[in-house]
């Protein structure tokens, strides 16, 4: 493979889509060396050649050092740039996607700053009070730990009014990232209007407009689009009659007819669910509006058999003239896989399919429709962006309905657009402030079409600025030479450049947690390509059909060194789960497919250049459509020495953290981070993990008794008599149930009868991805189980703390009163080590407040929007003196068990004198952006923000390496 450096693929002079403008250089003063100094406009012929012939000329990029001095980005040789562009970033919000806003502007953070950005934090509780916060706090895990926070960290504003004249004297324009209710309905906005701060996105009255799910249908209509009848429900309105008549308008029956009942002014996924009936369908309405998520709401005609697609829309535009470009769109596939507990029938494409990385749902970028459709679609979102006034970027949603579709009179009626040959096409949502997480439709389409997540973001803010005459310019030229391409050629067989060392990331797996894994592996990714000596290559390994680490020792060893690994195209790491990465690899490989999605490339990314092209500061798209490489695992790793490249670990589980990949990588001497080979098979059998703890109880370090049963005992055994046994050997009325090697989450569940256990039994037996809330005699969340089942699993007794509690009740109604009881004098934490062998390091530990009781779920554990991270623990619960004792014990606990690099520690803590009682050890821990380790981290001093913290782990491994 030739070999395509990431400046010259962005800088080409011979390829206008990747060559920035040469004016845009010119400041530069020859810091960009062109090989060939013809810089020209192609026609789309030669334009559609040049994005299939990659050029492998390496261009020399010597960056000039600089300084902020008193607002200006000047030179070394002091000459002047530019005064450094003020955003503000707004996140929070009242809606209930809030914690969906907090995920968004981490993102937006992490890949906007520069040396000629600075950045400014802002947060907005659900009663509407504004907070200037640090951007430490943006990587709190939730709404509810920015709200108990509050109070210590953040600056109040007495009113909106207030918050708005600091704005007007602090920024220079504002980036709000607040999703549904004030954030996409026109409130931020006409805020900022009355002091006329610029703002990204679109105008308060378009967004009021558009926001409104039936007043942006009855205007689709009346603009001549295509629009699912619908019925209006608001307020105490429930008229039976009116909606039996529609129903029947529409050919459904009043008593079985299948709708869609949704909030019409709650966001794309708040409150939405199927209804039968007339009956059913009011019913649901009156909930949504009793849950006071909103007094309006629609009921709306199932469109059987069609298909979902969401496609963002990007105006490429210049001052007030709008020029809006559809990228590929994503097709929204629900999957059914025997789960149980959800009918298809009943199936939609709710919060949880959205914004949780489970295989409820796939998406397909370009979809699997005909070419006419996905026209069609570009077409159309494109004509509405621009006849709904919207501004910058937005998402639009809808539905492509086949031929073969049943179509109601009301759609047949009248010559609309949305008619194409294939079939028919129907816009529905309007998000003018579309998600922003690091695997979100937005990076994925625009990855899809050459744009990194720091590319896109600033090209937004950029075209924003466009329309406020007077505000400081930038380019995007800075960022994009700094940042290496995380494609495929990042893997060549050449050694390290000089000054440059390479990373293979590597994530996935086969085990329960693989799809956190596969967050923490695209989160350590983006992070650590921040840094100018670093090239960082990510990497999954593929999943199989069933457990590494439950197969016996021989056949293992066998099998493990012919896995699969990918290394990948930063376009196809942005996946919801590894199922979804795996399949668009193999994709990637089909003729037809790929021939169709490239030409499809090609295609959006001549529209955009239509307009980019004319704009100075756009400096090239920076990623490139290469395939993905496949290797056996034992060539991957073979692969990583020849080219002298450090491996982060960032498999959950299996052979991630049972020593096995260790074990490889140290017989070929590739450094790798985390602890080594023999600690890591120790911690991941709990109980040889207290085993190796059981003689450090005179120093204040203890382990929970243990019994291990095998599922087959379970199955084949009568459950009132394994109860009877756990409960008399272990002592206690109470279980917790975990598999015996696999992660800290799945298949945890707090057991309190014979009962209990013979619903989890039967999960096993059934091989349930999940047991729903409340299955069990004790209120409980959902219960995400592994799959396939694990072969052993363990009891021990159930550790019962005293519940602590975070209430809003108090004298001052901003206040948020903590509550302990604290009879148990126990508490549950979560604490990170970081360092070298003998010498580790504890950070600060987390209390988590669970929202569910009893487990922490999944969500709560690693999704933003759930749980209170109380990092450190407060004064209230803990002392000064109980707490250093308490991490001085963690360190000899670490030690002890030879760790090293990082891991987590799970474990009850004393308030009283810091001893501990340990749960387990992780050491490949979760290292998603809503993490208690970079909390723990930020607690440091001087605090170490994600960037740091990953890159830090990193030179650890090199450290030991060397």
């Amino acid at each position: 493979m030739a070999s395509l450096s990431r400046v010259s693929f962005a800088y080409n002079s011979n390829a206008p889509l990747f060559r920035g403008k040469r004016d845009a250089f010119a400041k530069l003063d020859n810091c960009v060396v062109f090989h060939n100094s013809h810089v020209s406009t192609l026609d789309s012929s030669e334009l559609k050649l040049c994005l299939h012939n990659s050029c492998s000329r390496r261009v020399g990029v010597p960056r000039a050092s600089t300084e902020v001095v008193e607002g200006r980005v000047v030179e070394e040789k002091g000459e002047e740039t530019g005064r450094v562009l003020r955003v503000g970033l707004i996140c929070g919000g009242p809606s209930a996607e809030r914690g969906i806003s907090l995920n968004s502007v981490r993102s937006v953070l992490d890949h906007i700053q520069g040396n000629d950005l600075h950045v400014s934090c802002y947060y907005i509780d659900c009663n509407l009070n504004a907070y200037a916060i640090s951007s430490a706090q943006i990587y709190s895990n939730t709404p509810a730990d920015f709200d108990f926070k509050l109070e210590s960290l953040a600056q109040g504003f007495q009113s909106l009014s207030d918050f708005a004249e600091h704005l007007a004297a602090s920024v220079d324009i504002v980036f709000p990232v607040i999703h549904g209710r004030f954030g996409e309905d026109g409130g931020i906005q006409e805020l900022l209007e009355k002091v006329n701060i610029p703002f990204v996105g679109t105008p308060s009255k378009e967004c009021r407009q558009a926001f409104d799910k039936y007043d942006a249908s009855l205007e689709l209509d009346r603009l001549g689009f295509v629009t699912i009848p619908s019925f209006l429900v608001q307020g105490s309105r429930l008229n039976k009659s009116e909606l039996s008549n529609w129903f029947a308008s529409n050919q459904l029956d009043t008593e079985l007819g299948k709708v869609v009942v949704k909030p019409a002014r709650a966001g794309s996924s708040i409150g939405v669910t199927v209804a039968y009936g007339v009956d059913d369908s009011l019913k649901k309405a009156n909930d949504i509006i009793l849950e006071g998520i909103d007094d309006k709401v629609l009921v709306e005609v199932f469109l059987e058999g069609a298909s979902e697609f969401t496609a963002i829309v990007l105006d490429v535009g210049s001052g007030s003239d709008c020029c809006s470009v559809t990228f590929l769109p994503t097709e929204v596939e629900l999957q059914f896989l025997g789960s149980g507990d959800v009918g298809e029938k009943d199936a939609i494409f709710n919060y949880r399919r959205k914004y949780l990385p489970t295989q409820q749902v796939a998406y397909h970028t370009p979809p699997r429709f005909p070419t006419d459709v996905i026209e069609c679609i570009r077409k159309g979102t494109s004509l509405l962006f621009q006849r709904l006034g919207l501004r910058d970027f937005a998402r639009i949603d809808g539905w492509f309905l086949p031929p073969s579709v049943h179509l109601s009179q009301s759609l047949k009626m009248g010559e609309k657009f949305g008619r194409a040959k294939s079939g028919t096409v129907i816009f529905t949502d309007i998000n003018l402030i579309s998600g922003m997480e690091q695997n979100s439709f937005l990076f994925q389409q625009a990855s899809k079409v050459g744009f990194s997540h720091s590319n896109i973001l600033r090209t937004i803010i950029q075209r924003a600025c466009l329309r406020f005459p007077g505000l400081p310019s930038f380019s995007n030229a800075s960022i994009t030479l700094r940042r290496r391409l995380n494609s495929s050629q990042c893997a060549e067989m050449q050694p390290t450049h000089k000054g440059v060392q390479k990373v293979f990331v590597i994530f996935g797996g086969d085990t329960s947690e693989r799809q956190v894994s596969l967050m923490s592996g695209t989160n350590v990714w983006l992070n650590l390509q921040a840094f100018d000596d670093l090239e960082v290559t990510p990497c999954l390994l593929a999943p199989t059909n069933g457990y590494s680490s439950i197969i016996n020792q021989e056949k293992k060893d066998i099998n493990v060194s012919s896995r699969t690994v990918w290394s990948l195209p930063y376009s196809l790491v942005l996946r919801h789960t590894t199922e979804e990465v795996l399949a668009a690899c193999m994709e990637a490989f089909e003729p037809v497919r790929a021939a169709l999605s490239s030409n499809l490339r090609d295609q959006v990314m001549m529209d955009l250049m239509k307009g980019l092209d004319k704009q100075s500061w756009f400096s090239g798209f920076d990623v490139a459509d290469d395939p993905p490489l496949k290797f056996s695992l034992e060539q991957w790793i073979k692969l990583a020495k020849e080219v002298e490249a450090t491996v982060f670990i960032a498999v959950h589980g299996g052979i991630g953290e049972d020593g096995t990949l260790q074990s490889l990588l140290e017989a070929e001497g590739v450094p790798y981070t985390g602890p080594g080979a023999e600690a890591s098979r120790t911690c991941m059998d709990k109980v040889a993990t207290s085993l190796a703890l059981s003689n450090l109880a005179n120093f204040g370090v203890h382990t929970i008794p243990k019994d291990i049963r095998s599922k087959e005992d379970l199955l084949n055994s009568p459950i009132s008599g394994i109860w009877h046994d756990l409960i008399t050997e272990l002592q206690c009325e109470t279980l917790c149930v975990k598999p015996a090697r696999d992660g800290c989450s799945t298949g945890v569940a707090r057991l309190c009868c014979a009962e209990d256990l013979a619903v989890y039994t039967d999960a096993l037996k059934k091989c349930l991805l999940r047991i729903p809330s409340n299955s069990l005699s004790k209120a409980h969340g959902i219960i995400e189980m592994p799959n396939p089942p694990p072969e052993l699993l363990i009891f021990e007794p159930f550790i019962e703390t005293d519940e602590i509690i975070v209430s809003s009740k108090s004298t001052n109604e901003n206040a948020h009163c903590l509550m302990w009881e604290g009879h148990s004098r126990w508490v549950e934490v979560t604490v990170g080590v970081v360092g070298k062998r003998g010498a580790m390091h504890s950070l600060s530990p987390s209390v988590t407040v669970k929202e569910t009781g009893g487990i922490l779920s999944l969500e709560e554990k690693f999704q933003g929007g759930t749980g209170i991270n109380l990092t450190p623990p407060p004064s209230s619960i803990i002392s000064e003196v109980a707490l250093r004792r308490f991490k001085e014990r963690i360190e000899i606990i670490a030690n002890a068990l030879g760790l090293e690099g990082f891991s987590r520690i799970d474990a009850f803590m004393n308030v009283d004198n810091g001893e501990v009682l340990v749960i387990e050890v992780n050491t490949v821990p979760g290292m998603t952006p809503s993490t208690v380790l970079i909390h723990q981290a930020l607690t440091e001093q001087p605090p170490m923000y994600p960037q740091q913290f990953f890159r830090t782990l990193l030179d650890l491994a090199l450290e030991r390496s060397s």
